[in-house]
């Protein structure tokens, strides 16, 4: 109900009902036409319904929802808290903020909606960065950021940048929009696009990483050297540009996120007034070194239009200086958005305003009349009256719609008094009867009609539709087109390294699906083109290999047709690939049970190893594999080192650390818990005769090949090693054996 009238919980009984009715009006299903207004407005009239009712509020606050029957009586309520008091278990001996009483209300006023989100933050995100957190209930790691959040959101927020917190649990939607699939994440949203947060959570990380959202050119570094090229931009840019005089040496935050806000009406520069080479700059304008001082410069670049000076700069005082100097005294009127803003359509009687248009042309034969008119403009500045002007080349439908294509106005400057009547283009208007020159009777005659419209609105006597002015400053469609790809690659580059895997599913799909599909036809062309190789006669050789071949693989035939499909052993190699799915990240409670083997007693020692697990084999918490000593013995090595009375420690100096052999080890991993069991191979000679015979072994595990015995002591021995594996592994189950904790699990290089 909070959420929904958009109240905290502490809100009084008048701001609770004051929600009410504004939300009623704006959702009430006669009113509002929304499909899902009459939905709305049901939930709106509930939440009011529990809110207004303080008992009905109270048993919300504790217990989360307001009917009696689904929180604890009073008695039970009592019981419940003498049972924790007696065991010293009270919520408030943890001081974890979870009971809805005592939860932290900072965050409420930062809360973001889906609607919201959509309608109004992204949207402002154009205006000034934001910096977003996804929490949730019971988010320990929540809980150990949230005092850095704290200061640093209310810092960003007095400098200018937008804050916002979404609740994972109650905004689903919104997290999954935002691509957050756990808590906490931070991001930031700047013109629409999101980055997310990847480093420590400190103060100084924060603050850059706001500060690295913003675009670089936004502030221009200022000397001695270029300033007066900065300054006498405002021609080409149709911009005022703005100076602040400091002594930092690196260009404060508040003045780059305040950069980026006016970035569409202003030009900012920087001048370090500690450097070397900006003495002539700050004697020039007079500058108190020992304050900041910001400066607006419009059409004249010798004398500032506007200064203010304070010994700390803060946002409010900026903005309030900023916004009453946007413009140029006379500026261009150069897209629509401009004239829409300079030249507003009128609201009532008292609220007109209008503009007076110089429709002129670009060089040094129109100077001087341009010259003229910005001083009868700077003389005659009102709030209900704006000087613009218009290159009649650049936007000459504008130009013949107001002038009509007269004679007496071509190749000579004009005069246009207008008021915009509405959005569509319906515009009043009335033009000097002559050319524009400047003279003195020109400006006579100008403001002879300025004094008669403050008295008679019906002046403006001719009335035309003028169509949207072209946008001159709109960069070039090649220009615009390599921008736009520049970004999709910037995208698609961030989203490869540093967003969630889930949004790129799709895409990854689609390229794997298109590589298997290639390989799959090279294959697929390979076999057939070898096909009459095949198909033609072996050689003698070839059909001794092929002898030998089917000899070796007997054993899975025979094995095939002496034990049933269940009775298969599926053991893995353990390899670098895999080391991650099948260790590092294995599930909660399952285990890895991994045989140390060689390449000369890779075949016997997996045989018996298939044996003796074989009854183990319908447990889905137990994982079999094998790892070879060959190619990963100093790993093995360094976890054998955990295990200093289990197994011996290699030294360093000791000639013999290669020739340890280690074959017939084996390991069972716990990857979640990070510990392991040993079990270390049987010497031979202490087993005597428990095997049986050669013959008996190797029929019961199928390892025979067809009429040829590989039996041998030798391959007896290595055997002999994993005998009782089978009693280790039901002690395995029962977790009787020791345990051998390691920190973390090393690398399998």
């Amino acid at each position: 109900p909070y959420r929904l009238l958009g109240v905290g919980r502490g809100s009084s009984q008048a701001d609770i009902k004051k929600a009410y009715k504004r939300l009623a009006r704006e959702w009430h299903p006669d009113k509002n036409k929304d499909p899902g207004a009459e939905d709305k407005f049901i939930q709106i009239s509930k939440a009011y319904e529990i809110l207004s009712n303080e008992e009905k509020r109270a048993n919300f606050d504790r217990y989360g929802d307001a009917g009696e029957s689904q929180g604890f009586s009073q008695h039970q309520h009592r019981q419940f808290h003498r049972f924790h008091d007696g065991f010293y278990f009270d919520e408030s001996f943890f001081h974890f903020p979870f009971n809805s009483e005592r939860r932290d209300t900072s965050d409420e006023k930062y809360l973001l909606h889906f609607s919201h989100y959509i309608n109004e933050i992204v949207p402002d995100s154009f205006k000034k960065p934001y910096l977003i957190k996804i929490t949730s209930d019971w988010c320990f790691s929540c809980i150990h950021i949230e005092p850095v959040w704290k200061e640093v959101a209310q810092e960003l927020e007095a400098l200018g940048a937008g804050i916002g917190v979404v609740h994972a649990g109650y905004e689903r939607r919104l997290a999954h929009h935002l691509g957050a699939h756990s808590t906490p994440t931070l991001l930031g949203l700047i013109n629409g696009k999101i980055t997310f947060f990847h480093n420590a959570v400190v103060r100084e990380n924060l603050r850059q990483f706001v500060e690295n959202l913003l675009p670089g050119n936004l502030v221009e570094k200022i000397t001695d050297k270029n300033y007066i090229r900065f300054l006498s931009d405002w021609r080409k840019d149709n911009k005022p540009h703005v100076l602040l005089f400091d002594h930092m040496p690196v260009v404060p935050l508040l003045y780059k996120l305040t950069a980026f806000a006016y970035r569409d009406y202003l030009s900012f520069g920087y001048v370090y007034v500690g450097l070397r080479g900006t003495e002539e700059l700050s004697s020039q304008y007079n500058i108190n070194v020992y304050s900041p001082t910001m400066m607006i410069f419009k059409e004249h670049i010798d004398r500032p239009a506007d200064v203010v000076q304070a010994r700390e700069m803060k946002k409010q005082l900026i903005d309030d200086f900023l916004s009453q100097n946007k413009f140029l005294m006379v500026a261009r009127l150069t897209n629509q958005r401009l004239f829409q803003e300079l030249c507003p359509v009128k609201k009532s009687h008292r609220q007109r305003k209008h503009c007076v248009v110089l429709l002129t042309g670009e060089g040094e034969k129109f100077a001087e009349a341009y010259e003229a008119f910005l001083t009868f403009a700077v003389a005659n500045t009102k709030d209900t009256l704006k000087f613009v002007h218009v290159y009649v080349e650049r936007q000459p439908e504008f130009a013949d719609a107001l002038l009509m294509d007269e004679e007496k106005y071509r190749g000579r400057s004009a005069v246009v008094i207008l008021e915009r009547r509405n959005n569509a283009g319906k515009i009043a208007y009335k033009a000097l009867e002559e050319a524009w020159q400047g003279t003195k009777e020109d400006n006579f005659i100008l403001l002879d009609l300025l004094d008669q419209l403050r008295t008679d609105p019906g002046l403006l006597s001719s009335e035309t539709v003028v169509a949207d002015l072209n946008d001159e400053l709109a960069p070039m469609f090649l220009i615009r087109w390599l921008y736009s790809m520049l970004d999709y690659i910037t995208d698609c580059w961030d989203s490869l390294f540093h967003s969630n895997w889930r949004e790129m599913m799709p895409l990854l799909s689609l390229l794997f699906s298109a590589l298997f599909i290639l390989f799959g036809t090279v294959i697929v062309q390979a076999f057939s083109d070898s096909s009459d190789t095949r198909d033609s006669p072996p050689s003698e050789k070839e059909e001794t290999a092929a002898k030998t071949e089917k000899n070796d693989v007997s054993f899975s035939k025979e094995s095939n047709s002496r034990i049933p499909k269940k009775g298969f052993v599926e053991v893995t190699e353990l390899t670098d690939i895999n080391y991650t799915s099948n260790l590092v990240r294995l599930r909660p409670g399952h285990m890895n049970v991994v045989l140390i083997l060689s390449n000369s007693t890779k075949t016997p020692l997996l045989q018996k190893f298939a044996l003796e697990v074989y009854t183990f084999t319908g447990s889905s918490s137990l994982h079999f594999s094998f790892l070879s000593l060959d190619k990963h013995r100093e790993w093995l090595e360094y976890l054998l080192e955990f295990a200093q009375d289990a197994a011996p420690i290699p030294n360093q100096y000791d000639k013999h650390f290669l020739e340890r052999d280690y074959t017939g080890y084996v390991l069972a991993l716990n990857g979640h818990k990070k510990y392991f069991c040993l079990f270390k191979p049987h010497r031979s000679g202490d087993e005597g005769g428990t095997l049986g015979s050669c013959e008996d072994y190797d029929a019961s595990l199928h390892a025979e090949a067809r009429g040829k015995p590989s039996c041998s002591p030798g391959s007896r021995s290595i055997k002999n090693k994993l005998h009782k594996l089978s009693f280790w592994m039901e002690r395995l189950l029962e977790g009787s054996l020791q345990r051998f904790y390691i920190p973390s699990w090393p690398a399998l290089d």
